[in-house]
């Protein structure tokens, strides 16, 4: 199977260590938010805009080079161990400097950056993740590019058990020594589970080292130099790593300003920082989840859609998009639809929160834009379109920006809320767009749009009528109605449009 279609069986492998992932690190932030409250969810995420701008410096761009350039090479093992070697050592510099920037600078970026002193301890822990994530990063790239996505599925339930279990030992010894639960047990399960993943795929790319050492594969080919390996890598990263500075850096002044801008609004800073806390801490996580099949396609489109571009195989690249497009629509319909009818059920059984609730019912319209972006922008990234999607995003960001600073003022985080759908509306629509110029995308109104809404309302009364007449309301608990209904109306919808897709396909024949 993996031979034959090595796309839907990376995607298949991540998808299935997405959702468990993700279902691990669901419950975990419940578990974390009941531990240090809204207040302190506030501040742990208060210093993600810092990593991540670390990570677009030294992570992210050269992971997508490293993959992009392997998956270009795979008919020499040489030319692919060359360009990991090349981009592993351009990250691990460019890591332990912004390491050892960080841990010295942070009680400046925590008083005079982040505006909260803090977050000072909990960005001198963050530091040392940086060059750990680095490593961890370059190998994933590594076999994504060589279309092995075991290993890094495997290296993300690493990270995530490690960091799970290590934040419950650690609030045990916490809890028995008479000591306060903070923010920083958080940060803590961060470094572990990095550090778990990476010792893991370093073990892995070791043995896989050992048992096929470079240059096996064609000793006819003339293996690319190092010095021409760190060029491409860089031809690549560089521009990568400035859109994603610029981007990562207008994030960090985005998610700055919003609890500045919410006290402006007439809330003080507890409650600022706990409406920041319950979106992006609680609510958040809610919309992404189901990304997690979406985000698996759009990692193993990169590498696909690189290859066939060196090959010249148009068609490919033009049914990879079109299928993207219409299961991004099918699966964003679905999960909107049922965080509008039961996202207030989600928010107050899961988190006791009714805020978070009512923040999971507003970003529901979020997701077909947020996965239809997510993949095309992907397939840029494949045919090398990176100036495209450094102006689409910022774009992008400038609109969500614009209503941080005009609109929360005067509108609170109904604003910010509006702004992120915009936003990512637009940027939805861009990345379509340019990719619709270079290759050819199929769009039938009714059979990409029409016959999904039809099916979900659908599903959605099949599941009201089985509850009313077959199971009583009152006769189950909360969540297990919950589970029920959501997990009734996905079946229900999934059978009509296969039903549908199999009746389609009959009438063409």
């Amino acid at each position: 199977m993996n031979h034959k279609n090595p796309v839907l069986t990376g995607t298949l492998i991540l998808t299935a260590a997405g959702f468990i992932t993700r279902i691990l690190g669901f419950f975990y932030r419940i578990y974390l938010s009941d531990l240090i409250g809204a207040e302190g969810m506030g501040l742990y995420q208060l210093i993600f805009p810092v990593f991540s701008v670390c990570f677009s410096l030294c992570c992210g761009p050269i992971q997508t080079s490293i993959s992009r350039y392997v998956a270009s090479s795979v008919s020499s093992e040489s030319d692919c161990r060359r360009f990991f070697h090349a981009g592993f050592l351009l990250s691990m510099t460019l890591s332990v400097i912004s390491c050892l920037l960080l841990f010295l600078f942070s009680p400046w970026i925590a008083r005079y950056v982040l505006l909260e002193s803090r977050c000072e301890p909990l960005l001198k822990v963050m530091a040392f993740t940086v060059p750990i994530n680095a490593v961890h990063c370059c190998i994933c790239g590594y076999y994504y590019g060589k279309k092995k996505a075991a290993i890094p599925a495997f290296s993300q339930l690493a990270e995530q058990l490690i960091r799970v279990f290590s934040v419950c030992l650690i609030v045990q010894v916490t809890l028995a020594s008479g000591q306060e639960i903070t923010p920083f047990i958080a940060v803590a399960g961060l470094f572990t589970g990095e550090a778990g993943a990476m010792l893991f795929t370093v073990a892995v790319y070791t043995v896989s080292r050992t048992l096929c050492p470079s240059g096996s594969s064609n000793f006819l080919h003339k293996p690319i130099s190092y010095p021409k390996a760190c060029r491409n890598i860089l031809k690549m990263a560089v521009p990568l790593a400035a859109n994603r500075l610029v981007l990562s850096s207008l994030q960090s002044v985005e998610a700055v300003m919003i609890p500045g801008r919410l006290q402006m609004y007439g809330l003080t800073s507890s409650q600022a920082l706990a409406i920041y806390g319950t979106l992006t801490g609680m609510a958040m996580h809610f919309i992404h989840f189901p990304s997690a099949l979406t985000n698996s396609i759009a990692v193993m489109l990169l590498p696909d859609v690189a290859e066939a571009q060196s090959l010249n195989h148009t068609g490919k690249i033009s049914r990879s998009a079109s299928a993207s497009l219409h299961f991004c629509l099918s699966i964003g319909i679905l999960c909107t639809g049922i965080f509008i009818f039961h996202g207030m059920d989600m928010g107050i059984l899961f988190f006791k929160d009714k805020t978070a609730g009512l923040f999971i019912q507003n970003l529901a319209w979020l997701c077909p834009f947020l996965y239809i972006a997510t993949t095309m922008g992907s397939i840029l990234n494949g045919m090398g379109k990176t100036s495209l999607i450094f102006t689409h995003n910022l774009i992008s960001l400038i609109i969500q920006l614009s209503f941080v600073i005009f609109g929360i003022p005067r509108f609170g985080i109904t604003a910010y809320l509006t702004g992120m759908l915009v936003s990512e509306l637009a940027l939805c629509f861009l990345h379509l767009t340019a990719v619709r110029r270079y290759t050819e995308v199929s769009f039938q109104p009714f059979h990409h749009l029409a016959r999904p809404l039809c099916a979900f309302f659908l599903s959605h009364w099949i599941t009201e009528v089985i509850s009313d007449t077959v199971i009583p309301q009152t006769a189950l608990p909360s969540m297990t109605r919950l589970i029920l209904s959501t997990g009734s109306t996905a079946f229900f919808y999934i059978l009509l449009m296969g039903a549908t897709e199999t009746w389609q396909e009959g009438s063409l024949r």
